[in-house]
C-alpha cells in the first residue's frame, strides 16, 4: 500500500465546502492539486520543459481545460463515444485561465509550460470552472516553476439587486443580471471577463472589487498551502539582451526608430520600421562577421525594445500618440448599412484602419444550435461568429479552423449584443451575426460589436437599444501612467492593458480586461471606465446618424415566422407516426415548422400564403370543429347517400348527408357537385368520432341541376371503372414478374 505524502486544507468559501489536496494524484507533474468545491471536483497539473524554446520571442504557455463527460454521468455523443476536441465553453475557459496567469511569469522566460485543468466531477450546481484560475495558480505556486503568484478567481452575479459571489450554476442564466469572472492577487486585479444586462459603471466596478475581496481569502489559503509543501523554484536563465548590443543599436538607429514610430498609417509605419531594420542587419552583419549568426537574435530584440521604449516614452512623457491623436481622441469612424444586396441585414463599420463587415441571417427553430456539455442540453438561438483572415493585417497565410482567439473575440461581441435582443415570444427567430474583420489595427472585437449592432437594426431585428464598444489602453512606468482611448494595434502590443467595454447609453453589456503587468488598481479602473463611457456615447451618436432605430420590417427576402399555440395533447397527432404527418405538411407547403413542448408552433417561410396554408392544416389536426363553424372544403368522394369533404387544408374530412346538401330535396349528390368542387360547409358536430357537415342554407354553393345528374353519374361510373381496371392490370403485372 502506498504511503502518500498528502497535504490538504479544508475551508468554507461562499457557503460551500472547499477542499484542496496534493500528494496523491499526478505526482510526476511539477505541481498538481485536487480541488473539490461543493460536489464538483477538478484536477490541475502544471508541467515545464527542462530547456527553453530556442529562437522564440513569446512565452510558450498552453492551457487546456478538459471536460470529462463522466463527471456529469453522461456518455459522449457521436460515433466513437469518447471526448474529442474541447467544446467552445471549455476553450473559452482555457483562455480565461491563460489570460489570468500569463502576466505573472518572469519577463524573458521561454521554457514551455503546460497547464491542464480536468473536470472530474460536476454536481450541476457548482461551476467547476470557477476554481480553474485558483487551481492553476496553486499548482504553479507549489511547483518549482517560476511564477509570481498567487492569484485566484471568482464569479460575481447580481440577483435581485444584490451581489452574489460564486452563485449556483443555474442562477447565472436564469436570475442574474451579471456574469462576471474576475482574477486578482492580494492587492490588484489581473483579468476581467463579463456579460451584463445594461448595468452602470459604478455597479460593474463595485462587482469587480466585491469579487476581489473573496479572492484575497483564496490567496491567503494558497500562501498557507505553499508554506507547507511548496518546492524551491528552479534557477532559470533569462536570455536578456547584452548591454553592449543594446547601446550599439540605439546609437546607430535610435533616431530613425523614433521618427518611424510617429508615421501616420499602419502599413507606412511598418514599412519604415522594416527599412530601418534591414539597414541595421546589413550594418551589423558586416561588423560582426562570423559572430553574426550567434548574435542576430539579440540585435533583433534590441531593435524591438527600442520601438517599445520610444512609443511608450512619447505617450507617457509627451502625451503624443503615434497617429498624433490626443489621449482621449477617437479615430475617424464611418458607418454604412445595406452593403450587400441579398442578405437579411448588413453593415460596414470602419474605425481608423480597423474595419468589420457585419451580416445578419434569420432562421427558425431548426437552425438553433444544440449545446451538449456537462450541464443539461440546451438550444442556443443567438450566435455571433467572428472571423480574422490573414489579409486583414496585410499578411499571406493559411485559412485554418477557428482558433481560440476568434472564439474569444466572438464570444465577447456576442455577450455585448445578447443583452439587447428581443424576447423570444416577441421575435421568435434564430439569429446569426457574422463579423468578418476586413482590416485590423486594434480592437476588431469592439468593431464587431458595432457592425453587428448596425446589421441587426438594418435587418429589422427589434433590439432594445443600440450597442457600441471601445478598447482602452494603459502605459505605466512605476507610479506614472496614462489611460488611452481607442487603442490601435501598436499601442495594444506595446502597452500594459487592453480594456474592452461595450454597452448602450444606459449602461454596460460586456467588459473584458487583460494586462501585461502584475495588476492594476481601482483608481485606474475607474478612470478607464469613465473614459470608455464618454467614447461609447460618441460612437453611438455616429451610429445613430447612419440608422437611429431598428427598421419596422424585415428584408423582403428574410423568412417570416408566425407563432400560435395548439393543445399539448395534440402534438403527437400533428407530428404523426415517425414524423409522417409533419413531414407531409412541410412538403406540401414548403415551409419550416418547429413545435415546442409547451404547444408553441412556429411556421417559417418567405411566402405568407404558404404559412397560412400550413397553419390551416395544423389547426385542422389540433382543433376539433365546433358546431356552427364555417369552412371551405374540397369534395373528395361521392356516394348515393352523401358526399365527403376535406376541410382545414385537407387535415380533416367530414360527410355531408344528402339531406344536408340543400334546403330542397335532391335525387343524387351528383345533381349538385362533382369530385374536386370547392363547397362551403358548416360543422354540425362530431358523431361517434366522425365529423358531420352541412351545406343546407350555406351561401356560395351551387344549385341542384337534375338534368346533369345522369351525365355526371356516367362520368363518375367511368372514372371508377377505369381506376379498378388499372389496379387489376397492376396486379397481373406483379403476378407475371413473380413467376
Amino acid at each position: 500500500m502506498h504511503n502518500f505524502n498528502i497535504t490538504s486544507r479544508e475551508t468554507d468559501f461562499c457557503g460551500r465546502k472547499l477542499i484542496v489536496e496534493t500528494g496523491k494524484m499526478a505526482k510526476q507533474a511539477n505541481g498538481s492539486v485536487f480541488i473539490q468545491y461543493g460536489e464538483s471536483a477538478i484536477l490541475v497539473t502544471a508541467t515545464m520543459s527542462k530547456e527553453p524554446v530556442e529562437n522564440q520571442d513569446f512565452f510558450p504557455l498552453t492551457v487546456d481545460y478538459i471536460e470529462k463527460m463522466y463527471a456529469a454521468g453522461k456518455i459522449p455523443g457521436g460515433f466513437f463515444k469518447r471526448e474529442s476536441k474541447p467544446s467552445t465553453d471549455a476553450t473559452l475557459m482555457a483562455r480565461v485561465i491563460d489570460r489570468s496567469i500569463r502576466p505573472l511569469f518572469p519577463e524573458g522566460f521561454r521554457n514551455q509550460v503546460h497547464i491542464v485543468v480536468t473536470v472530474l466531477s460536476f454536481d450541476g450546481v457548482t461551476d467547476p470552472s470557477t476554481m480553474g484560475i485558483f487551481g492553476a495558480s496553486l499548482a504553479l505556486s507549489i511547483s518549482d516553476i517560476p511564477f509570481n503568484g498567487p492569484i485566484a478567481g471568482a464569479t460575481v452575479g447580481y440577483i435581485d439587486d444584490q451581489f452574489v459571489v460564486n452563485p449556483h450554476f443555474d442562477e447565472i442564466e436564469s436570475k442574474s443580471k451579471l456574469n462576471l469572472t474576475v482574477a486578482g492577487s492580494d492587492d490588484s486585479i489581473v483579468m476581467i471577463e463579463s456579460a451584463a444586462s445594461v448595468l452602470s459603471e459604478e455597479t460593474m466596478l463595485e462587482a469587480v472589487f466585491i469579487g476581489h475581496n473573496e479572492i484575497k481569502k483564496l490567496c491567503s489559503l494558497q500562501k498557507d498551502f505553499i508554506s507547507a509543501c511548496g518546492k524551491e523554484k528552479v534557477e532559470v536563465v533569462i536570455d536578456s539582451i547584452p548591454e553592449e548590443i543594446m547601446n550599439r543599436v540605439e546609437n546607430a538607429f535610435g533616431l530613425k526608430i523614433a521618427e518611424a514610430a510617429v508615421i501616420f498609417g499602419k502599413q507606412e509605419r511598418q514599412d519604415a520600421f522594416d527599412a530601418a531594420e534591414a539597414e541595421m542587419v546589413e550594418m551589423f552583419t558586416a561588423i560582426e562577421k562570423d559572430a553574426w549568426e550567434e548574435k542576430e537574435k539579440y540585435y533583433q530584440k534590441a531593435f524591438e525594445e527600442l520601438i517599445r521604449r520610444y512609443v511608450r516614452d512619447s505617450i507617457l512623457k509627451k502625451h503624443h500618440r503615434v497617429d498624433s491623436r490626443g489621449t482621449d481622441d477617437l479615430r475617424d469612424i464611418t458607418c454604412e448599412i445595406d452593403i450587400l444586396p441579398r442578405v437579411h441585414g448588413s453593415a460596414l463599420f470602419t474605425r481608423g484602419e480597423t474595419q468589420s463587415l457585419g451580416t445578419l441571417t434569420l432562421g427558425g427553430g431548426i437552425d438553433e444550435q444544440m449545446i451538449d456539455g456537462l450541464e443539461n442540453e440546451y438550444k442556443k438561438s443567438f450566435f455571433l461568429h467572428y472571423n480574422f483572415p490573414p489579409y486583414s493585417v496585410g499578411e499571406a497565410g493559411k485559412m485554418g479552423p477557428t482558433g481560440r482567439r476568434e472564439l474569444g473575440h466572438g464570444n465577447l461581441a456576442e455577450r455585448a449584443l445578447k443583452a439587447v435582443l428581443p424576447d423570444k415570444d416577441v421575435f421568435p427567430y434564430t439569429i446569426r451575426v457574422v463579423a468578418d474583420t476586413l482590416e485590423s489595427n486594434g480592437s476588431s472585437s469592439m468593431a464587431s460589436v458595432c457592425s453587428g449592432c448596425l446589421a441587426l437594426m438594418a435587418g429589422g431585428v427589434p433590439i432594445k437599444a443600440p450597442v457600441a464598444g471601445i478598447a482602452m489602453g494603459l502605459i505605466m512606468e512605476d507610479k506614472d501612467y496614462v489611460v488611452l482611448t481607442d487603442i490601435m494595434g501598436l499601442e495594444d502590443h506595446l502597452g500594459d492593458m487592453d480594456f474592452k467595454c461595450a454597452g448602450t447609453r444606459e449602461g454596460i453589456t460586456a467588459m473584458q480586461m487583460d494586462i501585461k503587468i502584475s495588476g492594476i488598481t481601482k483608481e485606474i479602473m475607474q478612470i478607464a471606465l469613465n473614459k470608455a463611457k464618454i467614447a461609447r456615447l460618441r460612437i453611438l451618436d455616429i451610429m445613430s446618424e447612419c440608422i437611429s432605430e431598428p427598421r419596422s420590417d424585415l428584408a423582403p427576402w428574410a423568412p417570416r415566422i408566425e407563432s400560435f399555440k395548439v393543445p399539448i395533447d395534440k402534438i403527437g397527432e400533428i407530428i404523426g407516426p415517425g414524423g409522417k404527418m409533419i413531414k407531409s405538411i412541410i412538403e406540401a407547403c414548403q415551409v419550416q415548422i418547429d413545435i415546442q413542448d409547451d404547444g408553441t408552433v412556429r411556421i417559417l417561410s418567405p411566402d405568407k400564403a404558404s404559412i397560412t396554408k400550413a397553419k390551416e392544416m395544423i389547426r385542422g389536426i389540433a382543433v376539433d370543429p365546433v358546431a356552427g363553424d364555417m369552412f371551405e372544403g374540397e369534395v373528395t368522394r361521392i356516394e348515393p347517400y352523401g358526399i365527403f369533404v376535406k376541410i382545414l387544408g385537407g387535415a380533416k374530412e367530414g360527410m355531408v348527408h344528402i339531406s344536408e346538401m340543400h334546403t330542397g330535396r335532391i335525387n343524387h349528390p351528383l345533381d349538385m357537385v362533382k369530385i374536386g368542387d370547392k363547397v362551403q360547409v358548416k360543422a354540425l358536430g362530431m358523431d361517434k368520432g366522425k365529423l358531420s357537415l352541412s351545406m343546407k342554407g350555406v351561401a356560395g354553393n351551387p344549385e341542384p341541376n337534375p338534368n346533369s345528374s345522369r351525365e355526371n353519374a356516367q362520368k363518375y361510373h367511368n372514372q371508377n371503372y377505369n381506376n379498378r381496371n388499372k389496379g387489376r392490370d397492376s396486379d397481373r403485372n406483379d403476378y407475371r414478374r413473380r413467376r
